[in-house]
């Protein structure tokens, strides 16, 4: 395999492992606040102990986030330093601003809410926590104006004689439309896949204690009880706003990028109205359709708000290109660079179809099952029902969590190869973006351990996630704030 195909595998293996601690940061933190703010306002044992319980595994997840999200910047020197070279001005800007404020904001304020239940007034340390949860959420806003950037490159232009993009408004990139309607989606799919953890693993607790024999056994289910409907109820309000940004996100898609929409649906031809595609079989070389499924009129409304909505399929898409380019695009930067696209030579405008058409169904249909197992448990546990223990319920609360979480996984997928063959869209190539003096050995062998390493720090957090899960909701006393300044810190977990 080439230099570029190494380079995009090893991204891609890096990426959506880090991508697996990010929903669960974003959102646990702030329901670990709430936790504590429901604790402080009522003085019940069984939240500060919940909090004490969910806070831990957030602080395992936070921790492997940091770890994994760092080898992130190091592949932009690493392997696509063609890329940060002539986009480095406006990729980076957002990234720099992501480190200084929201990083530091987050790492500062979780450092004194671990060491802080002894040494600050109450309210103070719950302060702590939910500056940290802002802190994780003002990040994802700048990580995915960057990442926004790449798909629809605005407030840019092009320098021919230094060969680089550069930005014309910081103001538009944080405030492009692609970004506007991401920001909400992701961080509603995060809240999806916090709330199927606290579900799962309350739930999971619940059904293995039984009906309660002692005064202890009757605290603990009283706790699983609520945790485990607090986190259903999450999941399924994040659920019913992810489907409402994702819709609204699929319509700017298709009118900034045609041909991922085209390749979401593996549409071939042009169709008005069009049909949304439950199943599809294509010829080999991707030309056109041999079977399919589909349910009329959905995919103009999803497409465009109106069922009798035209969408553009493929093979249209790739004769526009090669005819015309983005020689007329509305965007600045992609029509000033329009010339030195074309001396590239795109030769393949299609993005993968069978990556983007399963992973894009993998993402809708894994978002429905854990909205379903939520439903479910709502419906179990109504009117003080109990979950009966076995094999099935514990496979639908280890699927509340992973289901939205690997979901993710697949959006994220889908995202980023419906956008080949371009790393920013209409403007410069993947094949263009990779560092000229590294070779596909070097990547390959970089790749490799990173693997390994990723695989070893997997085990690690699996094994210390399943370890503090298992024992369950710690006993706690109410904390005392120290008057003595001499007296050390101490780790609350």
């Amino acid at each position: 395999m080439s230099a570029e195909t190494l380079a995009r595998w090893q991204f891609g293996i890096t990426t959506v492992y880090h991508f697996f601690f990010v929903p669960i940061t974003i959102a646990l933190s702030m329901l670990v606040a709430i936790l504590q703010t429901i604790w402080v306002r009522t003085g019940n044992e069984k939240f500060l102990r919940l909090t004490k319980f969910f806070g831990k595994l957030f602080l395992i997840n936070f921790a492997m986030g940091v770890v994994t999200g760092i080898v992130q910047e190091f592949q932009f020197g690493m392997n696509w330093s063609e890329y940060s070279r002539f986009v480095g001005d406006i990729f980076g800007a957002p990234l720099a601003l992501e480190a200084l404020l929201a990083f530091f904001l987050e790492s500062v304020f979780l450092g004194l809410w671990i060491f802080g239940w002894d040494k600050l007034p109450k309210k103070v340390h719950l302060l702590t926590i939910w500056l940290a949860a802002i802190g994780t959420m003002i990040s994802s806003i700048f990580i995915l104006a960057a990442n926004s950037w790449m798909q629809n490159p605005v407030g840019a232009h092009f320098n021919a004689a230094n060969d680089r993009a550069e930005m014309t408004s910081l103001l538009d990139v944080l405030t492009n439309p692609v970004a506007l309607v991401t920001l909400p989606h992701v961080l509603a799919t995060a809240y999806l896949t916090a709330g199927g953890l606290v579900l799962g693993v309350a739930g999971w607790h619940l059904a293995k204690l039984g009906k309660p024999d002692t005064e202890q056994q009757e605290k603990d289910a009283s706790a699983y009880r609520w945790a485990t409907k607090f986190g259903a109820w999450v999941l399924l309000g994040a659920g019913a706003f992810t489907l409402i940004t994702g819709d609204i996100q699929g319509k700017i898609m298709t009118e900034v990028q045609p041909m991922k929409m085209a390749a979401a649906e593996a549409l071939w031809e042009t169709e008005q109205p069009a049909s949304f595609s439950l199943f599809t079989i294509g010829t080999l070389d991707g030309s056109q359709e041999v079977f399919s499924i589909k349910v009329p009129y959905v995919l103009s409304f999803l497409a465009t708000g109106d069922v009798n909505g035209k969408v553009y399929g493929i093979n249209d898409l790739v004769k526009k290109m090669e005819t015309e380019g983005f020689t007329n695009s509305n965007l600045e930067l992609q029509k000033q660079a329009a010339d030195r696209l074309a001396k590239v030579g795109v030769t393949d405008w299609v993005p993968n179809l069978p990556v983007t058409y399963w992973s894009f169904r993998l993402m809708m249909g894994l978002g429905f099952l854990a909205m379903a197992i939520a439903a479910w448990v709502l419906w179990v546990t109504r009117k003080g029902g109990l979950p009966k223990p076995g094999a099935a319920w514990t496979a639908l609360m280890f699927a509340a969590p992973l289901a939205p979480l690997f979901g993710n996984s697949f959006g994220w997928i889908f995202t980023e190869m419906g956008r080949q063959p371009f790393i920013v869209f209409g403007v410069l190539p993947t094949m263009s973006a990779v560092s000229p003096g590294v070779s596909a050995f070097e990547v390959g062998l970089t790749m490799v351990l990173y693997t390994v390493i990723y695989g070893a720090l997997a085990v690690v957090e699996v094994g210390l996630l399943m370890h503090y899960i298992k024992l369950g909701l710690p006993d706690v006393v109410e904390p005392q704030v120290l008057t003595d300044e001499d007296a050390p810190l101490t780790f609350a977990y």
